[in-house]
């Protein structure tokens, strides 16, 4: 029974590595800190139970703090929940887009998801959710230079093991470095998620918050990161002339 126990115990440790390797970063992210608020007040309820409350009381409200909520927010203390990445902080609602002539993506700035529409040829109108990673490396010899790029830094997010496998190595092989054509102000303004007009200080934020949801860490893309900052670039310039 020992020996069927340790079997066991090393197949669950072995299958929870490799979901935990394949998993997208920034649901693990969400998962770690829900896991980490729960566990943080479980153990604040036992403490304070256990009469030790000046151990139970600070850690409930890190353990608060971690599940979105703000039990000081309303006790004159402002912005605490925010500390710990909390719900004090409102949703903004933005997002960026950036289409090809077969893909039209959007980042959305507060999730940090990366989703995305098929705009032409055979699967047009569809939703890239709907594919598996079979289906959508199959459409790769289809899409041009540019629409390949997206295409793999959804793969990114949404199959960050993808490139290990040989027919996605395959399919990395086969891109062409997309020929890069001037930007318009209104794409940098689409792919900032910000609207015409508006300001230096305004297209700053916005460049700096993207490229934080951009990072590797989260599932960032290189290719999205050089659209962001060739957006940015652009307004600049708009603004300098």
């Amino acid at each position: 029974m020992t020996l069927l126990a340790g079997a066991v115990a090393v197949i669950t440790l072995y299958l929870l590595l490799q979901m935990f390797r394949s998993a997208n970063p920034a649901v693990l992210a969400r998962t770690i800190k829900f896991g980490g608020g729960v566990l943080a007040l479980a153990v604040a309820a036992f403490t304070g139970l256990r009469g030790e409350l000046a151990v139970a009381i600070p850690l409930g409200i890190f353990g608060a703090g971690l599940l979105g909520w703000t039990p000081l927010a309303n006790a004159g203390f402002g912005n605490v929940g925010g500390l710990f990445g909390g719900g004090a902080t409102r949703p903004s609602g933005q997002a960026s887009r950036v289409r090809s002539p077969f893909l039209d993506m959007r980042l959305d700035h507060d999730s940090g998801q990366l989703s995305g529409q098929i705009v032409a040829g055979p699967h047009a109108g569809r939703s890239l959710d709907e594919f598996d990673l079979a289906g959508l490396l199959a459409m790769v010899p289809t899409f041009d230079a540019e629409s390949v790029a997206l295409l793999e830094s959804y793969l990114d997010r949404r199959f960050p093991a993808w490139r290990q496998n040989a027919q996605g190595d395959a399919a990395g092989r086969q891109r062409r470095t997309a020929a890069s054509s001037k930007m318009t102000a209104e794409e940098a303004y689409q792919i900032l998620g910000l609207q015409p007009g508006a300001g230096r200080d305004d297209i700053s934020r916005a460049h700096k918050a993207l490229m934080k949801k951009l990072h590797p860490d989260q599932g960032g893309s290189t290719y999205l990161a050089a659209r962001v900052n060739e957006a940015k670039d652009t307004l600049l310039r708009t603004h300098n002339g």
